[in-house]
C-alpha cells in the first residue's frame, strides 16, 4: 500500500512539474514575441514545398539577395541598416530562411542541402534573373554550394565573415545526435532551448562575439534577436540542426569548381580572420578578400556605410 501511495505521489508531482514547465515555456514565447518588432509593412511570401518563406523586396536595379547568418537569433532584420544605402541601385530581396525569423519553423532537420535547394528555387520563382548574393557568417556555404550546382542562377557572391573551411567540414557525431534528441523532447527540450536563447545569453553573445564596440549594441536589436529566436512553431529544431552540424557542408570541391566572382569580407576584430579568409584562396585563387577595421562578426551593422561602399565597388 505504501509503495502504491509513493508511486501515486511521484506521478502527481511529475505531472505537476510537466504542466508547470509547459506553462513557463508558453509564457516565455508569448512574452518574447509580444512587441512584434519584425513585422514588415509589405511582407511577401514564397510558398515553398517545405514551408512558407518570408521575404521583402525594395529598390530598383540589378537583383541583390541578402541572406542572414545561420543563427536562431538572425533574420532579415540583420540587414536593416544596409538596405537604405543600396536600394537606389539594386532591387534588394531580403529573405528569412526557412526555420528563421518570420518564416515557417516546422519540426524537422534543417540541412545545408535543404537551403541550397530553397535558394535556387527562390531565385527561379521570385527573382527570375541572375542574382548577386551577400551572406553573413555560416550562411556563406549556401550560395557557394548552390552556385557550384547551378552557376547560371548567380552573378557575384560576397560573404561576410564566413566560417573556416575546417568548421564547414564538421559532421554530426554521436554526441551531437544525442543532444539533438534531447532538444527535441517536447517540454524539457523546449525549456533548454529557452535557456540557451534567453535575452541575457543573446546580449552576452552580441557584446562579446558579434560587435567590436560592445557599447554599440542597441537594446532594440537585442529585442529583435530575442523575438526572432522565439517566433514560429518549432524554433528549437533549427537550433538543434545548427548546433549538431547538419547545416554544414565541405566547400572545397565547390570552391574549385566556381568561376563566378567571389568576395570575402572580414571584420578585422575577429580572431584569425585573415588566415581564415586566405584558406579560401588556396582553393580558388581568384577570390578577393578585404578586412573592415573596428568591426567583428556584423560589420554591416557596425559600419553599414563602409560595407555599402565596398559592395558598390565590387558589384559595379
Amino acid at each position: 500500500m505504501k509503495a502504491k501511495n509513493k508511486l501515486l505521489t511521484l506521478l502527481i508531482l511529475s505531472a505537476s512539474a510537466a504542466v508547470t514547465t509547459a506553462a513557463i515555456n508558453k509564457a516565455i514565447q508569448v512574452s518574447a514575441i509580444s512587441k512584434n518588432l519584425l513585422a514588415e509593412p509589405e511582407p511577401l511570401c514564397f510558398k515553398w514545398r517545405l514551408g512558407n518563406v518570408h521575404y521583402t523586396k525594395e529598390g530598383t536595379g540589378k537583383p541583390l539577395l541578402l541572406i542572414h547568418d545561420l543563427d536562431t537569433i538572425s533574420s532579415g532584420h540583420e540587414w536593416k541598416q544596409l538596405i537604405p544605402l543600396l536600394r537606389d541601385e539594386y532591387t534588394i530581396y531580403t529573405i528569412d530562411l526557412l526555420g528563421f525569423g518570420r518564416s515557417e519553423k516546422a519540426n524537422m532537420t534543417y540541412t545545408n542541402f535543404l537551403y541550397v535547394q530553397m535558394i535556387s528555387d527562390f531565385i527561379k520563382s521570385e527573382i527570375g534573373h541572375r542574382t548577386s548574393i551577400i551572406t553573413s557568417g555560416e550562411a556563406a556555404s549556401i550560395p557557394l554550394m548552390a552556385c557550384a550546382n547551378n552557376p547560371d542562377l548567380f552573378d557575384q557572391i560576397m560573404a561576410i565573415n564566413p566560417r573556416s573551411l575546417l568548421d564547414f567540414s564538421s559532421i554530426p557525431g554521436k554526441t551531437a545526435k544525442m543532444y539533438k534528441c534531447i532538444i527535441e523532447f517536447p517540454i524539457l527540450g523546449t525549456l533548454l532551448y529557452h535557456i540557451a536563447s534567453s535575452k541575457k545569453m543573446i546580449l552576452e553573445e552580441l557584446v562579446t562575439k558579434k560587435f567590436f564596440n560592445p557599447y554599440s549594441v542597441k537594446s532594440s536589436y537585442v529585442d529583435a534577436c530575442y523575438e526572432a529566436s522565439h517566433l514560429g512553431a518549432s524554433p528549437k529544431s533549427t537550433f538543434a540542426s545548427i548546433r549538431c552540424n547538419y547545416t554544414k557542408c565541405n566547400l572545397v570541391n565547390a570552391l574549385k569548381k566556381i568561376d563566378n566572382s567571389i568576395y570575402l569580407l572580414g571584420g578585422a576584430g575577429v580572431e584569425n580572420i585573415e588566415d581564415r579568409l586566405n584558406e579560401y584562396k588556396d582553393y580558388n585563387s581568384s577570390i578577393e578578400t578585404v578586412l573592415v577595421p573596428k568591426t567583428k562578426e556584423l560589420p554591416h551593422l557596425e559600419q553599414p556605410e563602409k560595407i555599402a561602399e565596398l559592395i558598390k565597388t565590387y558589384f559595379c
